[in-house]
């Protein structure tokens, strides 16, 4: 029986089962979710013959398409920002070719390259967790097929410029590479690539309501780009790809007057306080852009982590070498940060 030879050792580590009776601080999602009352209030359109029916994007798409202010023409919708990251590299992996992205960063894009038989290029930060910008213009050669920008990165936070943005652009068009931008985490942070995405003939934008949108049980996401490039998305993608909860609840979502300012107020404060603890007891850290803190703690993380375990807090460690001091753990409501910090105290010493 043939197997595609590229995808027989691949290293997959599933999620952990059995969150929810923890504080959540793990996966950079919303620790709290959604008002308690929107839910209920969405949840009571789901009808028997809602379920009985496919899904049907249009109504989502209409209204993403007015708050985004993009044409519907230049959106497509998908099962999460995971699939996005998929659907690219199936259309856009020129075979035997290269893809470039910064290390360390979201782990899907190492992994999609293993599933497409692709290489990997990883451009490294250095020890001070700078990035050397140079680095990355270097390694997008005649060879490469895709180099993927995150805005801001996880787990690190750091942001490319406008300038900086278009001159991987540049290189990118010269080697007849798609520029992936990736951001996730932009309700988090001031800025987006969105326009760009459209200026450009090969650049798309990819964006999830995983995030600061609280939504990442139902996966929703969504890519912005030209035309084109769209439509080769939309010739891929399955029929009914992304669910009717999904949609529903994500319609809902960007419908509901200031939801996203409130949500984004909450959050901000929450990593205010967090940032003046950390100040406060000489942690070393890094708390910009995105809805996480990466801190070095000062006994071993895998001891931190298994006591907050045993105070039901779920947080990050890593393995590798650069980050092997540091925990990652996701920022949410001031209450959820002081009880966070209260057990960080008792368990980091």
């Amino acid at each position: 029986m043939y197997v595609k030879e590229c995808v027989k050792d691949i290293l997959r580590i599933g999620g952990r089962q059995g969150r929810l009776p923890y504080l959540r601080l793990d996966m950079n999602e919303n620790p709290e979710g959604l008002p308690a009352e929107f839910v209920e209030r969405v949840k009571a359109e789901l009808t028997p013959e809602f379920f009985a029916a496919y899904p049907e994007p249009e109504r989502f798409l209409e209204t993403l398409s007015g708050y985004l202010g993009v044409g519907r023409e230049n959106l497509c919708v998908v099962n999460g920002s995971d699939m996005a990251i998929r659907y690219l590299f199936e259309i856009f992996g020129r075979p035997g070719s290269s893809v470039v992205t910064v290390s360390p960063t979201f782990e899907m894009y190492r992994i999609n390259c293993q599933i497409f038989g692709l290489n990997h290029k990883p451009v490294s930060y250095n020890p001070d967790f700078t990035l050397d910008f140079e680095k990355v213009l270097d390694a997008i050669t005649d060879e490469v097929s895709i180099v993927s920008v995150l805005n801001p990165n996880n787990p690190i936070g750091t942001a490319y410029t406008e300038e900086q943005f278009e001159q991987i652009v540049s290189k990118a068009a010269q080697a007849g590479a798609l520029v992936i931008v990736d951001e996730a985490y932009h309700y988090f942070y001031d800025k987006t690539f969105l326009p760009l995405a459209l200026k450009h003939d090969n650049v798309v934008l990819i964006r999830t309501f995983s995030k600061l949108f609280s939504l990442a049980a139902v996966r929703l996401g969504f890519l912005v780009g030209n035309e084109t490039l769209i439509h080769y998305v939309w010739n891929v993608r399955p029929t009914f790809d992304t669910n009717a909860v999904a949609l529903k609840f994500g319609e809902a979502v960007l419908k509901e007057p200031g939801l996203c300012e409130r949500l984004t107020a909450i959050e901000r404060e929450g990593r205010r306080y967090l940032i003046d603890f950390l100040k406060e007891h000489n942690y070393e850290f890094f708390a910009e852009n995105g809805n996480y803190a990466f801190i070095k703690t000062k006994q071993p993380p895998a001891v931190v982590k298994e006591r907050l375990e045993e105070k039901k807090i779920l947080i990050k460690t890593y393995g590798q070498e650069m980050l092997k001091d540091y925990v990652r753990i996701s920022t949410g409501s001031k209450q959820v940060m002081e009880r966070f910090a209260n057990a960080l105290l008792e368990a980091d010493r």
